[in-house]
């Protein structure tokens, strides 16, 4: 059994931690130290369920401690642990449980790492410490209580009263979940009461009343609090970034704009209403005649563009070209300059005396909508990279003029009857009509991610990115402009024997699978991946994950799957579910919990199966935990759309700057975007520390080309694969996985809820070892469905029904004492 709390010295840096650490946690903190000690940047890989969030936390805050010398606990914070209540010491108790088991991927340095009992030292209150966890630099009013409120004035060496600088940290996540999730562990340490402040997105966290309720909170939080973009200066300060898998790609996108041609009329217009207006006449001409200039510009180039493929069209620039054509319409350095100065104006709020209902009153002079001061604004942003610096990013710009076609929903408009009058029926709604429309749009696509990270790179005292899913690291240094001094790949906590990694290369007909475009096509592939799922879903009980490289894919195989009747057989096996492609937020909530639901309550079905899309919503960021993930099948492997335009220029910016820049070749490049995409959705599975399920993943490349195709996964993940020749082995190899962890499993909760059990713990195991393993090519459902609560009857004294943990506990707040007693009565059974 751990200790309550542990204290451990690395870099020569006392650190507290809520528990005993697991090697991989070990690993993170010493990389996190010498990045900060040095003032070095980090690329730190540590799989889900690590713990990783909790090592940054504590080496961070540890070391920030560390830099003004002050105890890390307060008289306050002593009595408060005095206080606590006995359920509280139990969870803490519970929690502190939670070690790891031995693991080759970290060797302490035992005269850096220190472990003894943490000591609780009285002193004054901390100050100038502060955590900040960034979801977006945007906000309401800045807050004057906030510790990172006023940074417009840089950082420098030493605060006012000459005390020394101590840097904050900035804590980035992708998504509010895990900002949730960020400030729940750090409650768990001693570093709770340092000063923290949340910035987020007003639609996640305004609680106004007034609106709250709305669906538009941006625009009503803005108007109700004349909100400014913060000046935030992260010079000198610790940049840690979460999640940050994907920072290439939010990298480049931040420097990036597409405008859409409708909305530059429409913002045209508005600005044209507010000349006529004559309301801040002499700024909002400048902006007007910009946007005609522009909209004459897009017309004209419209006979340059050329074919792509079927009713699309497209036409690119450089950026040193659209430069010089931009100089042409009377756009330059100084021009925009001067643009960025009326933008600024026309957006201030003022008033003015005028008169209301007859009486002297202060009006305040209306400015442009919402809508338009975005697509000023993010034209400017962009501008203002290409103009930078005397231009030094322009070769790192493509603009891309674009016309597709797309199908739209459009309600006629009302027609007056013989009279002269708009008659419309009361209730009867009007029918739309399906219209197919131009849809022309000019894209701005920055290929340098560098080119967002420069202001960071030089300035900063250290940025550490960290991922439970980095691999392949390659790209990262290149394509950000940042040297990785330190770079770690830590091994996961769990046992080897909880996960089964395996790669299958044909299906039950023993048709060889690889999932290029030319096979996915055929009936073929798609009946045999079909079959395939089919079986796995027959061998694994409960949660299934499905993951395709493509919507198209996702398409082709379900019509293929309702026309031979295979897809009733998935449903007759699990509820299947699959992801819609866009839809609201809701939606998709109210999918996952159907899926959810599915697998606690199993209602004539075995669990459920959910079929998804590489790069999708359920393969970033989603927790899929015990039963709800006991396999993941991934078929192919997820290349992005070689097609695809700006996908097209990636590559070959690349090609040109991979000798100049040290960039990685354009087809390197795109094979590192697929593999991080197979990570994350092989990260789905395996949350934490006793979790247990299988990887599948299905294409005969992986055997075929080992060198080329495994290496780039998950190091965890790559040490553990087997490759099977037939797909019968690997069924049987699968199934056999499957039915040991549920004996495990079983056995494991009746020792907790039995404390005779584990006296007679051998006839327990003879009992559940006379659930045979499949020896022939027949293959067992491995569990049976239980609906809560009530526990299906035994009907054989020889045969051990396996039972879930989420099953036996789906209804303990309600029904625990009658759940304890069945399975303890089901354990007695098994012992005579």
């Amino acid at each position: 059994m751990a200790t309550s709390r542990v204290e451990y010295t690395i870099g020569g840096v006392k650190i507290h931690f809520p528990c005993k650490a697991y090697p991989s946690q070990l690993a993170m903190m010493n990389s996190i130290m010498r990045g900060l000690n040095y003032g070095q940047h980090c690329l730190l890989e540590s799989p889900t369920g690590s713990g990783k969030s909790l090592a940054l936390l504590c080496s961070a805050l540890g070391w920030q401690k560390a830099q003004c010398g002050k105890p890390a606990l307060t008289e306050t914070k002593e009595s408060q642990l005095k206080e606590q209540s006995i359920a509280s010491r139990l969870s803490e108790k519970f929690l502190a449980s939670h070690t790891c088991e031995k693991d080759d991927d970290f060797q302490p340095d035992r005269k850096r790492i220190r472990t003894a009992e943490l000591k609780v030292t009285l002193g004054t209150s901390l100050v100038n410490l502060s955590i900040c966890f960034v979801f977006s630099v945007q906000a309401p009013e800045p807050c004057s209580h906030c510790p990172c409120a006023s940074t417009k004035d840089g950082v420098k060496d030493k605060d006012k009263d000459g005390s020394k600088k101590i840097p904050k940290i900035f804590f980035g996540t992708r998504t509010h979940k895990q900002i949730t999730q960020i400030t729940h562990e750090l409650k768990r340490t001693v570093y709770s009461h340092v000063p923290m402040t949340i910035l987020s997105s007003r639609d996640h966290t305004c609680v106004n009343q007034e609106v709250a309720p709305h669906s538009n909170r941006n625009e009503r939080c803005k108007d109700l609090l004349e909100a400014k973009d913060m000046d935030i200066d992260l010079a000198g300060q610790i940049l840690v970034l979460d999640e940050a898998h994907n920072i290439e790609d939010c990298a480049r996108e931040s420097a990036s704009f597409t405008l859409h041609y409708n909305s530059l009329l429409l913002s045209r217009d508005e600005l044209d209403g507010m000349v006529n207006s004559n309301i801040r006449r002499s700024k909002h001409e400048p902006l007007r005649d910009f946007c005609y200039s522009l909209i004459n510009w897009i017309q004209e180039s419209q006979s340059l563009m050329s074919e792509r493929g079927y009713e699309s069209a497209s036409k690119v620039w450089s950026g040193k070209d659209i430069l010089s054509i931009f100089h042409g319409l009377g756009i330059t350095a100084d021009t925009f300059s001067i643009l960025k100065q009326n933008l600024a104006a026309v957006l201030e709020k003022e008033e003015r005396a005028g008169v209301v209902n007859g009486r002297d009153d202060m009006v305040q002079v209306p400015t442009i909508s919402t809508a338009t001061s975005a697509v000023l604004k993010n034209l400017f942003m962009v501008l203002d990279f290409l103009y930078r610096d005397n231009c030094r990013f322009a070769e790192d710009y493509r603009v891309a003029l674009q016309k597709s076609y797309a199908w739209t929903n459009q309600v006629p408009p009302d027609v007056p009857d013989a009279q002269g009058f708009f008659v419309r029926p009361r209730h009867r709604q009007r029918q739309s009509v399906r219209v197919k429309a131009e849809v022309l749009t000019l894209s701005f696509w920055c290929l340098n991610p560098a080119v967002a990270f420069s202001d960071l790179s030089g300035s900063v005292h250290s940025i550490v990115l960290t991922s439970g899913t980095l691999s392949p690291m390659g790209s990262f240094s290149s394509e950000l402009g940042v040297k990785f001094s330190i770079q770690l790949e830590a091994n996961h906590v769990i046992n080897k024997s909880q996960v089964w990694v395996g790669t299958v290369g044909a299906g039950p007909q023993g048709k060889k699978l690889c999932a290029t475009f030319q096979h996915t096509e055929t009936y073929a592939f798609q009946d045999e991946v079909g079959a395939l799922l089919l079986h796995v879903c027959q061998v694994m009980a409960k949660g299934v994950l499905c993951f395709l490289p493509s919507y198209k894919m996702l398409d082709k195989l379900r019509d293929r799957w309702t026309n031979t009747g295979l897809w009733e057989k998935l449903e007759q096996q699990k509820t299947v579910i699959t992801e819609p492609r866009g839809g609201a937020k809701g939606d998709f909530d109210e999918l996952l919990q159907t899926y959810y639901d599915a697998i606690k309550y199993c209602e004539g079905r075995d669990g459920a199966l959910l079929i998804a899309v590489c790069r999708g919503k359920v393969s970033e960021g989603l927790d899929f935990t015990d039963d709800n993930a006991r396999a993941v099948v991934t078929i192919g492997i997820p290349f992005p759309n070689i097609k695809d335009l700006q996908v097209e220029l990636k590559m070959k910016y690349n090609d040109q700057h991979c000798s100049s820049r040290g960039l990685l070749p354009g087809h390197r490049w795109y094979e590192i975007q697929a593999y991080r995409a197979l990570n994350q959705a092989l990260g789905r599975c395996i949350r934490h520390r006793n979790d247990w399920g299988a990887l599948i993943l299905v294409d005969d490349r992986y055997r075929n080309n080992p060198n080329k195709y495994i290496t780039g996964l998950s190091k965890w993940v790559r040490q553990l694969v087997q490759h099977h020749n037939t797909f019968h082995n690997a069924m049987q190899s699968l199934a056999a996985f499957s039915q040991g962890q549920q004996k495990l499993e079983v056995a494991s909760l009746s020792a907790e809820l039995s404390p005779t059990a584990s006296s007679h713990s051998p006839h327990l195991a003879a009992a559940v070892e006379e659930q045979s393993l499949a020896k022939d090519s027949e293959l067992q459902i491995p569990s049976s469905c239980v609906k809560p609560p009530e526990l299906q009857p035994d009907t054989s004294s020889s045969v051990c029904h396996f039972f879930s943990l989420t099953q036996l506990k789906g209804e303990e707040n309600k029904k625990t004492g009658e759940i304890n007693r069945s399975i303890e009565r089901r354990v007695l059974e098994l012992q005579v």
